[in-house]
């Protein structure tokens, strides 16, 4: 077996518009192609002996047990590879369970999919999973030990945190959309100017001042201490003869940790020795240069949780310990605990495994104890100093009992810190009364508290503290989406694209798009070359100035990681034909089609897809759609229209001369196509097409028609507004256009428009792509010779996996097929393909450039009408 290609999935896809984490595995099976699992003796044993849990997976028999029934019946090698994949992510810590396996055209290969959570442990899986399948189908020795605590660490290191993760987890309840904006835990939620940021549980609206003086924990003190707020007694030391004076002052026991520390780092209690105190005080000065010396407060460890300045939890916190039975050795025990299945590596589970450390032995060795001590029976000892639960600390839920002038005193802590998040640890007895009444302080204040000890305690009722984190960052009424249109189809998408983000400007919006040229922000480029992936659209969504975005949606993105959003108000499919076939798996025309419906399937039960009713292709995907559907087409009495419209539907036609709305029974002329410059007149009718789907879909987003007829109006073609899309361009003796067409479709929708040109000679140069079928790149040449009086053969940058040669000899025989005599020049490169035609032009010619890199062509073409004006001054 040999894995051909992985790729991770992260947006809405090929294989599922609602499940956008998954790994596609390309997978040769060979030989194995011929043995399915009923006719490998004793694999089904070795299996079921290896991954037990796979008895769990129902399969398509729909009862646990049903997949093993299926290999004892009979089933490939790729089916099984899907199946331990997901549980082996399940076996460490992640549990998904979507998963399919379908065959190729190519024998024996087929596409493995499965769901994942982190994809870096997505991919790892997919390896292993082979090579375990591997070693059972050999009856080999394997170890899935290492293979699971591999995937924990990728987990753990992956993933986001449970404080950030309760928050995205929360967001996306509300169908709020998040972008990780790094490896860590800074992300984005909301799209354009209505994104808020976090970082762990700092918010982009917490004050940067409140988190400065909450870091700096004599500011907090002193702070506090003037607000009277019970804090305990002490100051900042720098050295020894620093921390002497305060022993002198306030005596033992101590406390010293780091000015600037979190998470307990640094950090020594119950400093009862000059000896300790020194160590402590090193301890700390690892952290931090300045250290906090302080009275150390016996009582119990508390953590309130203010969000917006409302108490919203409260938890006892415990550090991890053991208690003795006076039998088992300090390892024993803590080996006891771990067994506990509530706990796990990391933040897995509920609780974390304790993990013996530096800190560990340290609390050890000053009790003179070892890990093979054997404690008194009942016997409590702590193996940590602070009680965080990231070290094996528990917690338990005390909301519900803090006295109400507790609740007062830490709403007002927050307000007098400026935290809008903000944890507070406090030590007291109990916070069933006034700290006041018990002797209870306040110890520090965190800018970034976590939450898990809220949202899954070891006792007591668990608290969603993420719900009010959202609830400040939109309050109700408020949005955390900009509208979002997206184009797909074969052809026009970018001359839609365009002309759909023109209207929207002129109504004031802040447009943000993506095109095969660049990304644009308010019209400037800010990324050059093919954008229409989801790295792109996500650039868009990601820039705080941008309040509309219009998302050009290709082919290849969508195969290769899948949409860079998981929803929109509005799809346009502009067409389906025939290109790029065979890439990626999609070697049918339906295939294709379905690549083309990804957006459409994205689209919001209240929003459109705008599908072409010319094109049986987009015409049938409104069958699977769970949105509104309005229709385009060309054709004034198209059936398909008229049904629609008769239900009351809206559409767009072409008739009598005009772009016309259609709602229903009623007609809304928007414009004359004779006024809208896009058309050349009415004579490039795809550009007519263009305009009725742009038109639709900026109608169907409550635009006036008045508004959109302006915005028609004052769109022309060229080089500025559609680069590479009919570019006219006007010399003495000839006329020039620049057009992207790249496939047989696109150049025979050129050749209309070009068939109305009155030239005495029609040159086309053209290019065939060689990661094309041979029958492609044939037609091509085809649908050339039935346009063009001369052809031009050039070849692009990339030959994507052919020689010139072969190229040049497929273009030659479509060309031939059609005409025998066609007079066919090749010039290998663009730039002298377009010398030698300017060159040789006759009066009255009309030329035809067919680029691969537009901006080059059109900058040269400027520079011979430069030149040529130039002359004429």
């Amino acid at each position: 077996m040999k894995i051909l290609d992985i790729k991770a999935m992260s947006g809405p896809n090929y294989w599922s518009a609602n499940r956008h984490k998954l790994i596609v595995m390309l997978l040769d099976l060979e030989d194995m192609e011929q043995k399915p699992t009923d006719k490998i003796p004793g694999f089904l044993e070795r299996l079921s002996a290896f991954m037990p849990t796979l008895y769990e997976h129902r399969c398509s028999e729909g009862i646990p047990g049903g997949f093993f029934q299926r290999v004892q019946e009979g089933t490939w090698m790729g089916h099984v590879i899907e199946h331990i994949a997901l549980e082996l992510q399940t076996l460490a810590g992640m549990d998904t369970g979507f998963g399919r396996t379908r065959q190729t055209k190519d024998p024996g290969v087929y596409y493995v999919v499965f769901s994942y959570q982190e994809a870096k442990a997505g991919v790892y899986t997919a390896k292993a999973a082979v090579n375990i399948a591997r070693a059972l189908i050999n009856n080999e020795p394997y170890d899935i030990g290492t293979d699971i605590q591999n995937l924990r660490e990728i987990r753990e290191d992956e993933r986001l945190g449970p404080s950030t993760g309760a928050i995205v987890d929360e967001a996306m309840k509300r169908k709020i959309p998040y972008i990780r904006l790094n490896r860590h835990s800074l992300v984005q939620l909301g799209y354009g100017v209505n994104q808020c940021r976090i970082q762990a549980t700092v918010a982009s609206t917490t004050s940067s001042i409140a988190v400065e003086i909450a870091c700096d924990k004599e500011e907090t003190k002193n702070l506090l201490e003037a607000s009277q707020i019970p804090v305990p007694c002490g100051r900042i030391i720098y050295n020894e003869e620093d921390l002497k004076n305060v022993i002198d002052s306030i005596g033992y026991p101590l406390v010293t940790k780091p000015v600037n520390g979190n998470h307990g780092k640094g950090a020594t209690t119950n400093i009862r020795t000059w000896e300790d105190a020194v160590i402590g005080l090193n301890a700390a000065k690892v952290y931090c240069r300045a250290v906090v010396c302080e009275k150390f407060i016996t009582g119990f460890d508390f953590r309130v949780l203010v969000i917006n300045y409302k108490f919203v939890a409260a938890a006892l916190r415990t550090p991890a310990a053991v208690i003795g039975d006076g039998v088992h050795t300090i390892q024993q025990l803590i080996d006891i605990v771990n067994s506990d299945p509530r706990r796990g590596y990391g933040h897995e589970k509920m609780l974390t495994a304790i993990k013996v450390d530096g800190f560990t032995m340290d609390m050890l060795a000053k009790k003179e104890f070892t890990l093979d001590t054997v404690l008194k029976d009942k016997e409590e000892l702590w193996l940590k100093p602070t009680a965080n639960l990231s070290t094996g600390g528990t917690a338990t839920d005390v909301t519900d009992f803090v006295h109400p002038t507790n609740v007062f005193m830490c709403e007002r802590i927050a307000r007098i810190i400026g935290l809008n998040i903000c944890g507070i640890d406090i030590m007291a007895a109990d916070l069933t009364k006034p700290l006041s009444d018990n002797g209870g302080v306040v110890l520090e204040v965190n800018a970034a508290p976590g939450f898990r000890m809220h949202l899954d305690p070891t006792d007591g009722l668990p608290r969603n503290v993420a719900e009010p984190v959202i609830d400040m960052l939109y309050p109700p009424g408020s949005s955390a989406r900009i509208p979002i249109i997206a184009i797909s189809g074969t052809n026009g998408k970018t001359t839609t694209t365009r002309l759909i983000a023109h209207i929207v400007k002129q109504l004031g919006y802040k447009v943000g798009f993506t095109t095969t040229d660049g990304v644009y922000i308010q019209n400037q480029l800010m990324m050059k070359g093919d954008c229409t992936g989801p790295v792109s659209a996500e650039f868009v969504l990601r820039d705080p100035t941008v309040n509309y975005a219009v998302l050009e949606c290709a082919r290849g993105g969508i195969l290769r990681a899948g949409l860079g959003f998981h929803n929109c108000d509005v799809a346009v499919v502009t067409n389906v034909a025939e290109d790029h076939m065979g890439l990626g798996g999609i070697d049918t025309i339906d295939k294709l089609a379905k690549v083309k419906a990804v957006a459409a399937h994205t689209v919001f039960p209240n929003g459109y897809a705008i599908l072409n009713a010319d094109d049986d292709h987009v015409y049938d995907m409104h069958k699977d759609l769970q949105c509104k559907v309005a229709y385009f087409s060309l054709k004034e009495h198209n059936k398909r229209i008229k049904r629609h419209c008769d239900k009351g539907g809206i559409a767009a036609i072409y008739e009598n001369g005009y772009v016309t709305i259609l709602k229903g029974a009623w007609k809304i002329r928007v414009e004359k196509v004779t006024n809208i410059p896009l058309t050349f007149s009415g004579m490039a009718e795809f550009n007519i097409a263009n305009v009725l789907a742009a038109v639709l879909a900026t109608y169907v987003q409550d635009f006036k028609t008045e508004d959109i007829r302006l915005a028609l109006q004052t769109f022309a073609p060229s080089p500025a507004f559609t680069p590479g899309r009919m570019n006219m361009f006007h010399f003495h003796n000839f006329s020039v256009m620049i057009d992207y067409a790249h496939n047989t479709h696109g150049l025979m929708a050129v050749g209309k428009f070009v068939k109305t040109v009155d030239a005495s000679v029609k040159v086309g140069i053209i290019a065939g792509v060689g990661d094309r079928r041979d029958e492609d790149i044939i037609s091509l040449g085809a649908a050339a010779a039935s346009i063009f009086d001369e052809i031009i053969i050039r070849q692009d940058k990339n030959l994507r996996g052919r020689t010139e040669h072969e190229i040049v000899e497929l273009m030659k025989t479509g060309i031939h097929n059609v005409d025998l005599n066609k007079k066919i020049v090749v010039i290998v490169k663009e730039s002298e393909a377009i010398d030698y035609a300017f060159r040789h032009a006759v009066k009255d010619s009309f030329i035809v450039i067919t680029s691969d890199v537009v901006p080059d062509a059109l900058e040269q073409v400027k520079q011979y009408k430069a030149r040529e004006d130039g002359l004429k001054i």
